[in-house]
């Protein structure tokens, strides 16, 4: 991979990062959320407040342990990973089994990387995966509006990782340009998932499916 550009949007110029610091219930738990995006950075920063900022950032991932969640993993470790660490806001009736079972089959353990390269889980992502736990979508709908999306995030979960990290520079950026964006994208992204309930909802293979069938991870259904 050798050294490459990492973007991470916010109400700050961030030079330093500091290891530790950040929200434990991100997608991936605790770490310094970027991508490799520069326009999706920006969209990041626009969250509502008065002033956004792209950072810009040089990683040299010689020696890094990098899990790459788009290379050789069915969405379903994914799954599990947000399953593990963000807050699902369904009744536990609703949804606890399927969490559990989806934890028990295919979570990776984390502690051993330094960073993970994976799929985002913005508000109507993650909302698309509540859908495929509570039984209301199936894997292909979901499948298809996630893989869809070409914007990824990079975490760096370590210190080693943070310390391969060179700042580069920032920019500002326009926010009511960025957070219109932002806006279109997730509206966007909620049209075409409720467009393919439908489409895939015939045939469709869903979680409570997988938990009967007791579907491991090398099933060609899940690839």
């Amino acid at each position: 991979m050798g050294e490459i550009f990492l973007y991470h949007g916010s109400a700050g110029i961030i030079k330093a990062p500091v290891y530790g610091k950040g929200n434990g219930f991100n997608d991936y738990g605790c770490g310094f959320y970027c991508t490799g995006d520069k326009e999706l950075a920006k969209e990041w920063a626009c969250t509502g407040g008065t002033a956004a900022f792209v950072n810009i950032y040089e990683l040299n991932t010689e020696g890094l342990r990098i899990l790459d969640l788009a290379s050789g993993y069915t969405l379903l470790y994914h799954i599990a990973l947000l399953a593990e660490y963000r807050r699902f806001r369904i009744p536990a009736s609703g949804i606890q089994s399927a969490v559990t079972w989806i934890k028990e089959h295919f979570r990776i353990e984390l502690a051993g990387y330094d960073a993970v390269a994976g799929f985002r889980a913005d508000d109507s992502y993650f909302s698309f995966v509540r859908a495929f736990l509570s039984n209301k979508a199936s894997f292909k709908q979901l499948k298809c509006s996630i893989l869809s999306d070409s914007c990824k995030q990079f975490v760096l979960k370590s210190e080693k990782a943070l310390e391969s990290l060179r700042f580069v520079s920032y920019e500002p950026v326009p926010m009511e340009e960025y957070y219109a964006k932002r806006k279109s994208r997730d509206e966007a992204a909620r049209a075409a998932f409720q467009a393919g309930s439908e489409k895939h909802k015939r045939n469709g293979l869903y979680i409570q499916d997988l938990i009967r069938e007791e579907v491991r991870p090398d099933d060609p259904r899940i690839q």
